[in-house]
């Protein structure tokens, strides 16, 4: 299979009349036909970056379905380097006569965002989010896909070109998956990049519950900088109300739980880089209502891929923030030079707390005067709080907590508690690393940590506090 050419043609489309049309192809106008046929059928020639109809498509060959033809099997460490999903997995597959075979089932999952919060979930093969597909350009792939729901669903391969009749929208393309059934979608992957999956049959339920994805499919001749550390990190938001045990699929506006694979701050792994190594991060967002722009610190880092596929080299731009929109991906390359620990999040602030609604009152500026020792007769343990801000909330873990919830924000860090929670994570790197785990907390060489100022510096620099 040659690659996708993704060069954009500036060049316009020839301008047919229907009368030179049909002229050229020996029709008279009282037939009132037009004929098409071959390589002339170029439905996508005037669609800017697109030379021609997608390869391998009908309109391509000329034939009335999409070329069935593949590649041997793409194989981990011959023809990619494989990603790393952190607190996520990836899905099996065998090889069956030349076809990758996988295996999907759809289930219910007890999962766990945080410590001290689970939830039952929907899912696939046990996990929330489902495992990460990963495939080669040119592959044939087989997917059986098991319900055991008690609902009704099917798969969608979301921005992966396929037939029609593969691509899972229930009453659409297929007929519903009823529990206990197991259906079969089987095509050739005739692209490279991020995709991701997900049940397209009361999508709004199924997805809310966890039923989504990564599809990462690479190119079958790897262009662009070789990369060391190839992450992938689906981007999704649950309503999860504490004391309660079931994500909300109701929820439209008032998310309180926003994860990174899965995981909410500070249950999320660590992304572990060694100095000097070039890091690709892929994100998907499968929220339901929200974009996000994820910032990471430290780092000024390139858009390299959309879904679409892969940016030119010449339109790729630099940033320090992606915005990822939802029901899309982007991918960033940086050359990690810079050892420390660095944090990457949400930049929407309120995706970056844990379990917070709408309904809490504004105490900035409260002064409770002696109203806990009032209260606690009555409330025994009672605190009031919130009235210099949140960043208090990190240490609420040794209080007592609303059955199944998790402090809004906090985690264990190498100086003080870290207040923030949700969709946050921390890249280490270091200069040197005995595997991949994590490596603990960076130390700061002399000269290089924030600290408190000493007097004979003030005085020294003329400043008065």
């Amino acid at each position: 299979m040659k690659p996708t050419d993704d060069t954009e043609d500036s060049t316009p489309a020839p301008v047919l009349t229907r009368r030179g049309l049909l002229a050229r192809t020996g029709a008279t106008l009282a037939t009132g036909a037009l004929l098409m046929h071959g390589r002339a059928a170029q439905a996508q020639s005037s669609v800017p970056g697109a030379k021609g109809p997608r390869e391998g498509s009908a309109a391509d060959t000329g034939g009335k379905t999409a070329r069935q033809s593949h590649l041997p099997p793409g194989r981990e460490g011959r023809d990619y380097r494989p990603v790393v999903v952190p607190n996520g997995a990836k899905l099996p597959w065998k090889d069956v006569g030349g076809v990758k075979v996988f295996h999907l089932v759809a289930q219910e999952v007890e999962h766990e965002f945080a410590p001290g919060l689970k939830a039952l979930c929907w899912g696939y093969n046990g996990h929330v989010h489902g495992p990460t597909i990963e495939v080669v350009e040119g592959d044939r792939v087989r997917f059986y896909v098991t319900n055991r729901l008690p609902a009704s669903t099917t798969v969608h391969w979301h921005g992966i070109l396929l037939p029609s009749g593969m691509d899972g929208v229930g009453g659409l393309n297929q007929k519903a998956i009823a529990p206990g059934e197991t259906y079969k979608y089987e095509f050739t992957v005739r692209q490279s990049g991020t995709g991701m999956y997900h049940s397209h049959h009361d999508e709004m339920t199924q997805m809310a519950m966890g039923m989504v994805g990564m599809f990462i499919i690479h190119p079958r001749k790897p262009v662009g900088p070789r990369i060391d550390r190839d992450f992938a990190i689906m981007l999704h938001e649950w309503r999860i109300d504490p004391g309660t045990r079931r994500p909300d699929p109701n929820e439209m506006t008032d998310f309180n739980i926003l994860t990174m694979n899965a995981k909410a701050f500070p249950g999320t792994e660590p992304l572990v880089v060694r100095k000097g190594e070039r890091v690709r991060i892929r994100f998907g967002n499968l929220s339901a209502m929200d974009h996000h722009p994820i910032h990471l610190h430290g780092y000024q880092f390139r858009i390299t891929e959309t879904d679409g596929g892969r940016i030119q080299e010449s339109a790729q731009w630099p940033e320090t923030t992606v915005l990822v929109p939802t029901g899309s991906t982007r991918t960033i390359e940086f050359v990690a030079d810079e050892p420390g620990d660095w944090a990457m999040h949400c930049h929407m602030t309120h995706h970056v707390m844990n379990q917070m609604g709408h309904d809490i009152p504004n105490m900035i500026g409260v002064k409770p005067g002696g109203l806990d020792a009032k209260v606690r007769p009555l409330l025994p343990g009672y605190m009031t709080m919130g009235q210099t801000g949140m960043g208090d909330m990190g240490g609420m873990h040794h209080m007592p907590m609303p059955a199944n919830s998790i402090p809004m924000v906090g985690g264990k860090g190498p100086y003080d508690e870290i207040t923030m929670g949700g969709m946050f994570t921390i890249l280490k790197v270091r200069d040197h690393l005995d595997g991949y785990g994590d490596p603990g907390w960076y130390t700061a060489p002399a000269g290089t940590l924030a600290q408190l100022a000493r007097v004979d510096e003030l005085r020294r620099d003329g400043i008065d506090v």
